[in-house]
C-alpha cells in the first residue's frame, strides 16, 4: 500500500479533535486541505473513517481500531527523527496531562505560567480522567496523569509530588457551625459526597482490572470509622461529580462537604464558605504523578516531569 504519512498525521489529529476546523488549526492546514486529505485516506483504506454527527466528526469502528496503532507509530517515527535533546525555548511540543478538578485548580495555573516563561511556544493540554485513560497513555496521547493513586501497572512510574490534608466546608454563616464543632454537630446536617471517578482499565497478567485510585476525596474510611466508634450515622443529601460542584452546593445550602484543603481555601478566601477542622484523626492524602517508565528516555518528557515536580513542591 502506497500511503502518504501526511495523511496519517491528519487522521491522527482528527481522531483526537473530532473537528476539521480544529485539526486544520493544529496542523496549519485549511479546512479544504484537511477534507481533501481525509477523502484520499478514505479511498486508500476503503472506509469512511469519520462520519459527521451532532458532536462533530465521529470515527467509524475501523478508525477506532486503527487509531492507537497509527498514533504510536507516528510517535515512534517522530522520536527517531527528532534531535537527541529538547530545547524548551524553541520547541512547539504539546504536553497532555490528565488531571481532575483539584489538580486543575491548584497545579494548572502555576504550571501554565511556568511553561509560558520557559517554553513559550509549547502547548499545555489538560484533560479530565476517562475510562480509557490507560489506553490513551499507552498510545502516547497522554503524557502524565496527576491523581491520588493507590496502585498502578508496573509499566507506570508513580511518584508523590505533593501531599494534601482534608477539611470540611459549609456555607459562610451556617447557624449550626459556630465555635467548636464535634462529630454530632458534623452529622446534624446532610452531606455532599463526591462520586468515585471512572477508573481506567489496565492489563495485569493477561487479565483486565480496575486502575486503583482513591475514591474521590474520602479519607480512607477515617470519618466512617469515627462515626461507628461514636454510634453515629450521617445522611448523604447529594452526590456530585467533582470538588467544584461540591463547593458550589455547600456555599448555597446548609450541607457540608469534605474537600482538599488547598482547594477549599480558595473558596473560603473569597468568602463563600467557612472551613471546619475534622473532629477526628484524618490522614494525609498523597497526590501522585504517573507516566510510562520508558518515556523518561524522551528528553521532553524528562524536562516536563521536572517542571511539574518543581511547581508542585513550590505549593
Amino acid at each position: 500500500m502506497n500511503l502518504d504519512l501526511n495523511l496519517l498525521r491528519v487522521f491522527d489529529v482528527l481522531l483526537e479533535e473530532r473537528s476539521v476546523t480544529r485539526t486544520g488549526a493544529r496542523l496549519g492546514l485549511t479546512q479544504s486541505a484537511v477534507s481533501h486529505a481525509l477523502n484520499r485516506l478514505r479511498y486508500v483504506l476503503g472506509d469512511e473513517l469519520f462520519v459527521r454527527g451532532p458532536a462533530g466528526m465521529q470515527p467509524t469502528p475501523r478508525a477506532v481500531e486503527m487509531g492507537p496503532q497509527v498514533h504510536a507509530a507516528l510517535n515512534q517515527l517522530t522520536a527517531a527523527l527528532a534531535p537527541s535533546d529538547f530545547d524548551p525555548a524553541t520547541s512547539e511540543r504539546r504536553f497532555a496531562v490528565v488531571a481532575g478538578a483539584y489538580a486543575s485548580a491548584i497545579l494548572a495555573p502555576p504550571l501554565a505560567g511556568r511553561l509560558a516563561e520557559t517554553a513559550p511556544r509549547c502547548e499545555l493540554m489538560i484533560a479530565d480522567s476517562s475510562n480509557d485513560v490507560i489506553e490513551r497513555a499507552d498510545a502516547r496521547r497522554v503524557d502524565f496523569m496527576i491523581s491520588s493513586v493507590l496502585a498502578s501497572p508496573e509499566r507506570f512510574a508513580r511518584e508523590t509530588i505533593m501531599t494534601e490534608t482534608l477539611v470540611w466546608a459549609v456555607r459562610r454563616g451556617h447557624p449550626r457551625f459556630q465555635g467548636r464543632v464535634d462529630l454530632a454537630t458534623l452529622v446534624s446536617t446532610p452531606h455532599i459526597v463526591i462520586a468515585r471517578s471512572l477508573p481506567g482499565l489496565v492489563e495485569d497478567g493477561g487479565e483486565r482490572r480496575a486502575f486503583v485510585s482513591r475514591a474521590s476525596w474520602e479519607d480512607a474510611g477515617a470519618f466512617e470509622a469515627a462515626l461507628a466508634a461514636g454510634g453515629l450515622t450521617r445522611r448523604v443529601g447529594v452526590t456530585v461529580p467533582d470538588t467544584y460542584t461540591a463547593l458550589a452546593v455547600a456555599s448555597r445550602t446548609d450541607m457540608a462537604t469534605l474537600l482538599p484543603r488547598r482547594l477549599a481555601l480558595l473558596s473560603a478566601q473569597a468568602g463563600r464558605v467557612q472551613l471546619i477542622e475534622p473532629p477526628y484523626e484524618s490522614p494525609i492524602v498523597d497526590v501522585s504523578l504517573l507516566y510510562l517508565r520508558d518515556r523518561l528516555a524522551e528528553p521532553a518528557i524528562g524536562w516536563m516531569r521536572e517542571l511539574i515536580r518543581d511547581v508542585a513542591q513550590g505549593l
